[in-house]
This record gives structure tokens, C-alpha cells and sequence, in this order.
């Protein structure tokens, strides 16, 4: 039988033992309503709704901020190795916001604080980002757009991390799943809204500002009906407990890799190389369609057959994008039902998605060349490694601490969650410092079909650690422990009766 995807849920029926910053132990206060009540379906949808517009967010920002970095006036290596302000501000960010709204005692809960402040902030860096060629001309809009994309990096991440947590905390065992499903449903739905915005207008990167407000619109509308919707328990911190330090999130995020059990780490390094595919395809999958397989050249003048080339590979890019969102759609509700079925175990579904995409990329890489209709394809098809890797591994984490809770352990949801997410940024990391110097000896349209080799092969490796991954159900794994107990009981039972039969010489 395939795990069952159930989460640590800190809500319900008794108050559990949860690690804050500081090392104490905090203890959250009841639930509003009745021991044992379940949070309904719809209400946790709305709760879950903010993914939506962090998804529009990435969707957006990804694909479009090395050609903004261009439009501002940056050179081509550069313009891509600034991407990798998100892999390094996100790989700490993380965690720390994960540590930090698993211990907040804010009378508003430990999520929504955290999330609010992540909103505030992404405005700010936001509007500064893509106001910047308003603000000023020349190189001092590179020199401040720059710097300012690190930031608002920061502040999305701030934003995202407590939302999975938060639906995490209020649903009850048996809704684990099926919130699995609304989660990638609206990752769903929030890409193929960020490509339709790219729809809007030919050269979206000429028009950031107009876009980025509307995008933060988005996102405001999304989190004040989660607010209205949630409820959280407050946590009572133990009035003896030490004082936390300013380094305390950082404690904690150390003590819980080293705590970690050996699965985690097996997923953070399938995670790692699937996210190296998923990264060619999601953030430089854009320029892939103007420049390599159109021709296009977004400084060309108005007018010339480049630049229409370039509008061309930019409106096939967003139609294909859609039809990925709708994929992803599709492939996330069949993992979902192999899983439910317990047709097949989570590491070979997972494997399975791996490999798709790893097909996906080669077929870029060496058969696409100038065809648009085949590098659509060839972009929707590559969705579904990143469906596999949002569901799969998450739902095991989730396996993870219920396991850990059933042996009276202490699991922190939203900091195991952060963890596991760091792992898809170490990758992210790799995939564009590699572009990036394979940009220094090749010009952009050559080096964006290397960077798909380099997606197939870190795939490859990914499906074959897929294949090995422990997904045994806790209860099977409980049956086995049991099992063994109980034979060695039985063999020193035996031990001990032959040898008192023996006779003593």
C-alpha cells in the first residue's frame, strides 16, 4: 500500500509541545469551538487561497526578471546571474520564517503576523523594483533594480512560507489530502493567470510597474479573505522558560537538520536535482522561446524582424504556459488518485514524474530547434516533474512527523516544510550559476539549449534517488517493528528454555 499523506496538525483535540526560538517549549492554547471539531472544507480552500497570488507572483516574476535586467540596460551574464538572489535569500529566509511563526505569541496567532508582514514588505520592494527606470535613468536604474530584486525576494518569501502551514495547524487528519489537491490546484490556477498577464502586452518587461501592482492587488484581495476566514490558537509560552536571543531562529533551523531523520535528507537531495530541471524550464524557459527557438531580440528596433520575432516567442511562451498550468492541473489530480488508490507507492509515482520531464528536456535541448508548436509541448510536458515534487515529498514530510508524533516526539510542521524548500532553491542555485558561465563563453541563444542538457541529466539522477526513497506507511513500518520485537522475544524465549533443559556437566 502507497503512504497515506497525513500532516502534524497543532489544532484538534489536546494542545501539543512545540519548539521556539529560544530552545523553550511553548504550549498552544485551545482551539476555538469544541474538542475533537473539524474545520470545514471550503474554509480551509479560502485559507489556502493566498497560494493562488504567490503563484501569480513567481509565475510572473520568474521568466521576466533577467529580460527586465536587460531592458534596464544589464549585460547578459549578469542579468542571469542576479537570479540567483532568490535561491540565497530564500535558502535562509526559509527556515528562519518557519522557525520564527512556529513559535510566535502574537494574540493574532503564530501564521497571520508573519504573513502580513510579508505582505506590507513585497509591496514596498515591489513598486521600488519595478518603479526603478521612473526613478531614475540610465546605469542608476541597474545599480537599484538590482539590489532591490534581493529584497523583494526576501519579502515573497516571508509571504509564502506560512501559508501551507497555516492550513497545516486547523485541518484535521482525514483533510490532509484532499488539501494536497487544493494546494497544486491553485498553483494551478495562479500560473496560468501569471502567463495570461503576460498576454497583456507584448513586451511585458516595458510595462513592470502597471503589472506588478496589479499582481500585488492580487495577492491583498487573496490574504484579507484568508483573514476574515482563519482562526488561530494562540501560544502560551512557559512563563519560566529562558529569554529568546536574536539568533535563535538560526539555533533552531541547525538543530532541526541535525535532528533530522534520514528520509528528509533523501528528499532534499531528490528535490535538489529535480529542482535544477524545473529552474530551466520555469525561469528561463521565456528566453529560451524568444531568443533560441524564435530568434527574437528584444533590443532590436521597432519594427524589424527580430523584435516581431521577440513579441512571437513571447505570446508562444505564454499560450504554452497555459496549456502547462492545465497539465499541471491534470497530472497533480493523477498523482493524487494513484495515491489514494494506492495503485502505486509514492517513490515510483515520483519517479515516474522525474522522468517525464527529463524527456521533456532532452527533447529541448536536441529536437525542438525552431519548431514553436513542438516547444510548447515540450514546456508542458516539463510541469509535471514540478507537480510530482510539490505533492509527493511534502505529503511524506508530513508522514514523517506523524510517525515522530506517534513515538511522542516534538515535529515542527512549518520549519520541516522551509527545510525541505531550501532543497529546491540549493538547485535552483546550481541551474543558474551554471547558464551563467556557460553565458560567459556562448552568446544567450546557443547557452539557454545547454542549460536543458544539464536539466536531463540532474533529472536523471533524481528519478534514480526517487526509486530508493523509504515510503513505508508508519503503520506498516509500526507492524514491522512489532513483528521484530516480537521474534526476538521468541528466539531468547527459546534460547532460555533450551538451555535450562540442558544438563549441567
Amino acid at each position: 500500500p502507497a503512504v497515506t499523506f497525513v500532516a502534524q496538525t497543532n489544532t484538534i483535540s489536546r494542545p501539543p509541545l512545540l519548539p521556539s526560538m529560544g530552545g523553550e517549549v511553548a504550549v498552544a492554547s485551545k482551539a476555538k469551538g469544541a474538542p475533537g471539531a473539524v474545520w470545514p472544507l471550503w474554509k480551509l480552500i479560502l485559507i489556502a487561497l493566498p497560494q493562488l497570488g504567490v503563484q501569480v507572483l513567481w509565475c510572473f516574476i520568474g521568466p521576466n526578471s533577467a529580460p527586465y535586467m536587460l531592458h534596464l540596460g544589464m549585460g547578459h551574464a549578469l542579468a542571469t546571474l542576479n537570479n540567483v538572489a532568490g535561491p540565497i535569500t530564500g535558502f535562509f529566509t526559509g527556515p528562519i520564517v518557519g522557525a520564527t511563526s512556529d513559535s510566535c505569541t502574537s494574540k493574532y496567532g503564530r501564521r497571520r503576523p508573519v504573513i502580513l508582514s510579508g505582505l506590507i514588505a513585497t509591496w514596498v520592494a515591489g513598486m521600488l523594483f519595478a518603479s526603478a527606470e521612473h526613478i531614475f535613468s540610465g546605469d542608476a536604474a541597474v545599480f537599484f533594480a538590482a539590489p532591490m530584486y534581493w529584497i523583494m525576494d526576501v519579502t515573497i518569501n516571508i509571504l509564502q512560507t506560512p501559508h501551507r502551514a497555516l492550513v497545516a495547524d486547523l485541518a484535521s487528519d482525514e483533510q490532509q489530502v484532499p488539501m494536497q489537491v487544493v494546494f497544486v490546484f491553485f498553483m494551478a490556477v495562479g500560473n496560468f493567470l501569471g502567463f495570461s498577464i503576460m498576454q497583456i502586452y507584448d513586451v511585458p518587461v516595458e510595462h513592470m510597474l502597471e503589472l506588478m501592482i496589479g499582481i500585488c492587488l492580487l495577492n491583498t484581495f487573496c490574504i484579507a479573505i484568508q483573514f476574515l476566514v482563519a482562526r488561530e490558537k494562540p501560544l502560551q509560552r512557559d512563563a519560566d522558560a529562558p529569554k529568546q536571543s536574536l539568533c535563535a531562529p538560526v539555533v533552531n533551523v541547525v538543530k532541526a537538520v541535525k535532528g533530522s531523520p534520514r528520509l528528509l535528507y533523501h528528499l532534499a537531495a531528490v528535490q535538489c536535482f529535480v529542482w535544477i530541471g524545473n529552474t530551466a524550464w520555469n525561469i528561463y524557459g521565456g528566453q529560451w522561446f524568444t531568443s533560441s527557438v524564435f530568434q527574437g531580440d528584444q533590443h532590436a528596433p521597432e519594427g524589424s524582424d527580430r523584435k516581431d520575432a521577440y513579441r512571437e516567442g513571447n505570446a508562444a511562451f505564454s499560450h504554452g504556459g497555459q496549456a502547462r498550468a492545465v497539465l499541471q492541473l491534470i497530472s497533480a489530480l493523477a498523482i493524487i488518485m494513484l495515491l489514494l488508490r494506492r495503485w502505486l507507492r509514492p517513490r515510483l509515482v515520483l519517479a515516474l514524474c522525474i522522468f517525464v520531464g527529463c524527456v521533456a528536456s532532452l527533447l529541448a535541448a536536441f529536437a525542438v530547434g525552431h519548431s514553436g508548436a513542438f516547444a510548447m509541448v515540450c514546456l508542458a510536458l516539463s510541469v509535471v516533474p514540478a507537480a510530482g515534487s510539490f505533492a509527493i515529498p511534502f505529503g511524506l514530510v508530513a508522514t514523517l512527523n506523524k510517525r515522530a508524533e506517534e513515538e511522542g516526539k516534538q515535529v515542527s510542521t512549518g520549519l520541516q516544510m522551509a527545510l525541505l524548500s531550501c532543497c529546491v532553491l540549493v538547485g535552483q542555485q546550481l541551474c543558474t550559476t551554471s547558464l551563467a558561465a556557460i553565458q560567459g563563453k556562448l552568446s544567450l541563444e546557443a547557452a539557454l539549449p545547454c542549460v536543458f542538457m544539464l536539466a536531463a541529466a540532474a533529472q536523471v539522477i533524481a528519478g534514480c534517488g526517487a526509486l530508493c526513497l523509504d515510503d513505508t506507511p508508519p503503520a506498516e513500518a509500526a507492524s514491522d517493528m512489532e513483528a521484530e520485537s516480537s521474534q526476538d522475544i521468541v528466539e531468547e524465549g527459546s534460547t532460555a528454555e533450551s538451555r535450562a533443559r540442558s544438563p549441567v556437566l
